[in-house]
C-alpha cells in the first residue's frame, strides 16, 4: 500500500500543477469548437490566430505595450495612494475608541455607495484626466484596506491587552510587538482585495471618463471599429494582468504571514 502511494504521488503532484489550467484549455476548445462548427457568426468571435496575429502586430509597433504600461502606471500609483490612506485611518480607528465613534459611522455610511457613484464627483473635482482616473483608484483601493484593517485591530483578543499589562509594554510597544502581527492577516485581505479592485477602477475609469492611452481606451477603440480581434486580445490581457495580481498577492500574503511565525 505505501509503495503504491509512493509510484502514484509524482502524479498526483503533476495533477495539482496542471489542474488550474483545465478550465482554461476547456474554454479554449469550446471557442475553437465554436467556430469550427459555425455555432456563432465569425465577424463576432474572431479565430485565435486572428487574435494572436493581432497581438503580434500591436507589440511589435509598440502601441498596445505602451497602452498597458499607462494602466499599470495609473493603476499602481492610485492604489499605492489610497492602500495608505486606508491602512494609516484603519488603524487610527482601530487603536482609539474616540476616533471610532467619530469617524466610523460616517465611513460605513459611505461604504454603501456604489464603486462607479464616485464617477461623476471626481471627474468635477480632479477632471477625466490622469488625476481623475488616478483619484477614482485610490477611492477603490482605499475601502477595502481601512474597512478590514480597522477590523482586524478592534476585533484582537482582550487577552493580548491583558498581556500587554502584565508585560508592562509601552504603547508603542503593544502596537509593534502584539497588535499588528495578529491583525496581519486582517490587513492583507484588505491589501489583497484592494489590489483587485483597483484594477476593476482602473478599466472602469479608462472607459468612463475621457479617453486616454490605456487597455480601457483600445477597447473603446476596438468596439467602435469593430475589431474584434482587438477587442478579445484586450480582454485577455485583462484577465492575464488580474490573474497575475491575484497570485502575487496570495504568494505574498503566505510568505509574510509565515515568516512571522517563525
Amino acid at each position: 500500500m505505501a509503495a503504491d502511494t509512493l509510484r502514484r504521488t509524482p502524479l498526483q503532484g503533476a495533477a495539482g500543477v496542471w489542474r488550474p489550467f483545465a478550465a482554461f484549455a476547456v474554454v479554449f476548445l469550446f471557442w475553437l469548437a465554436t467556430i469550427r462548427f459555425g455555432w456563432v457568426d465569425p465577424r463576432f468571435l474572431p479565430w485565435p490566430e486572428a487574435v494572436a496575429a493581432r497581438a503580434r502586430a500591436e507589440f511589435t509597433t509598440g502601441t498596445l505595450a505602451f497602452d498597458i504600461s499607462e494602466s499599470l502606471r495609473r493603476n499602481l500609483t492610485g492604489f499605492a495612494i489610497g492602500a495608505s490612506a486606508g491602512l494609516l485611518l484603519g488603524l487610527t480607528l482601530g487603536f482609539s475608541r474616540t476616533v471610532e465613534r467619530i469617524v466610523g459611522p460616517t465611513l460605513l455610511a459611505f461604504r454603501q455607495i456604489a464603486l462607479f457613484a464616485w464617477v461623476p464627483l471626481l471627474s468635477v473635482w480632479f477632471g477625466g484626466a490622469d488625476a481623475g482616473k488616478i483619484a477614482f483608484i485610490a477611492v477603490a483601493g482605499f475601502q477595502p484596506v481601512v474597512i478590514n484593517t480597522w477590523q482586524g485591530v478592534r476585533g484582537l483578543p482582550l487577552g493580548y491587552r491583558e498581556l500587554s499589562d502584565v508585560l508592562i509594554f509601552s504603547r508603542l510597544d503593544f502596537v509593534r510587538l502584539i497588535a499588528l502581527p495578529a491583525a496581519l492577516p486582517a490587513i492583507f485581505t484588505g491589501l489583497h482585495a484592494g489590489l483587485i479592485y483597483a484594477w476593476l477602477a482602473t478599466l472602469g475609469s479608462e472607459l468612463f471618463l475621457n479617453v486616454t492611452p490605456g487597455i480601457g481606451g483600445r477597447l473603446n477603440e476596438a468596439s467602435q471599429l469593430f475589431e474584434m480581434d482587438l477587442l478579445f486580445l484586450g480582454i485577455l490581457i485583462l484577465a492575464l494582468i488580474g490573474l497575475f495580481y491575484n497570485s502575487s498577492a496570495h504568494w505574498l500574503e503566505t510568505w509574510l504571514l509565515r515568516r512571522r511565525t517563525r
